[in-house]
């Protein structure tokens, strides 16, 4: 059985505050102890919602978001972390994603760039037990 943090890609699923899903794509690596992480940017949509419900869901998916066929959603309680927390799950996410990573944090530093994206924060998840 494979693990949900040994997938490439996860749908991330927050929830607005009429509980309407809203899923976007993350890279997810192994927090421990039951727990799954992922670096992002403070000022994201999935962390403003995470304030208001910490309740998520997480799913195999590609690049896109879109849920591969034949998995099921894990749900969990989110938390947004910074400090050591971050620096960890940081040097987490560099050692999976390696080059990936470099180049994403290249392309958002380019003169022009107005997304405002700079990992700046992590996201851990405790997962729900079956």
């Amino acid at each position: 059985m494979t693990s949900l943090a040994d997938e490439k890609y996860v749908a991330f699923t927050t929830f607005r505050k009429d509980g309407t899903p809203r899923s976007t794509p993350i890279w997810l690596v192994d927090a421990g102890d039951g727990r799954v992480g992922f670096i992002t940017s403070s000022t994201t949509w999935k962390v403003k919602r995470l304030a208001n419900n910490p309740r998520v869901e997480l799913q195999p998916s590609d690049s896109r978001g879109r849920v591969k066929p034949g998995t099921h959603p894990t749900s969990g309680t989110a938390e947004v972390v910074s400090g050591s927390a971050f620096d960890e799950m940081k040097a987490k996410v560099s050692d999976k994603y390696g080059f990936q990573l470099k180049l994403i944090n290249f392309i958002h530093a380019l003169p022009g760039r107005r997304t405002g994206h700079a990992n700046d924060c992590a996201v851990v998840v405790t997962l729900d037990e079956d």
